[in-house]
């Protein structure tokens, strides 16, 4: 069951739901987030990001296993490059066998984020990956540098650049950060950039940095369009938080335990996130 977000996408397009993209560090992320999507019937998108993969464990070494894992469930799973700001780096994982890439260059100018994804979009379409590309910026909880208005996708840009590009899936920004939100502090969502680029376009929209948006938020953003709900720090706080109440009960558990541990924690957290997005049951194998 291992597939592009094309035919996901679509279908949740049509359908007025979202797919959950859980981002992943590790095959215990992985596991957890294909194991949640199992649990309730659900298409899932595993993102691997990029900086993850340069910092940490590199991508020859995690993506096989987790293609491996994705073509073993019994859901649809995409597998998604999350972020790729290295141009040769996103045709690498092209080649590599990701199913799904997103190409980040909202940082350079217009003309040249629309120059280079039309690139990928040209090598995806030979080898049956999908694309997803950015407009707009998103800021990030550390640091303090939360996205501000200015940072918002102009709807007008978006509507030109998906028509110049033919990308499977477009960010935006309208409200969101990356990271985990500080307590008691919910984003404001300008829903009317949403439903600007929607009705123009009818492409399916994604939610980037979704974890501490809440439940409400979300719900009117897949009301208004969006398709893809990207999470990454809630379940990894789930996971870190499972680690730390085992070590305050015992100290000296085993490492392989305390892994153990992370994955239901991981599980509950994707799962409620399916729900809220509306796609549990939607896998088309079981409809």
């Amino acid at each position: 069951m291992y597939v592009p977000m094309t035919d996901m996408l679509a279908r949740a397009n049509k359908g007025h739901y979202a797919v959950m993209a859980i981002n992943c560090l590790n095959l215990e992320s992985v596991y957890a987030t294909i194991k949640a999507a199992e649990a309730e019937d659900a298409p899932i998108i595993i993102d691997l990001l990029e900086e993850h993969m340069e910092k940490h464990i590199p991508r020859e070494y995690v993506l096989p296993p987790a293609i491996q894992m994705a073509k073993d469930a019994q859901v649809e799973v995409a597998i998604n490059l999350d972020h790729g700001k290295n141009f040769d780096y996103v045709v690498e994982s092209i080649e590599a066998g990701f199913s799904s890439v997103m190409i980040d260059q909202s940082e350079l100018g217009f003309r040249e984020n629309i120059r280079r994804t039309r690139e990928i979009v040209e090598l995806a379409n030979q080898k049956n990956v999908s694309v997803e590309a950015e407009v707009g910026n998103m800021g990030a909880v550390k640091g303090n540098h939360l996205t501000q208005a200015d940072m918002y996708t102009n709807p007008d840009d978006a509507i030109r650049f998906i028509k110049r590009t033919n990308v499977t899936a477009l960010a935006i920004s309208f409200g969101s950060s990356h990271g985990v939100m500080p307590k008691d502090f919910v984003p404001v969502f300008d829903f009317d950039i949403v439903e600007k680029i929607k009705s123009a376009t009818n492409l399916p929209l994604v939610l980037h940095g979704g974890s501490g948006c809440g439940a409400d938020n979300i719900r009117k953003a897949v009301a208004a369009g969006i398709n893809k709900v990207n999470v990454g720090s809630d379940v990894m706080k789930a996971q870190a938080d499972a680690i730390y109440q085992q070590q305050q009960t015992n100290r000296n558990t085993e490492y392989v335990d305390l892994l153990q541990k992370t994955i239901p924690a991981a599980e509950e957290v994707v799962r409620a996130y399916i729900k809220i997005v509306g796609s549990n049951g939607q896998n088309p194998s079981t409809m």
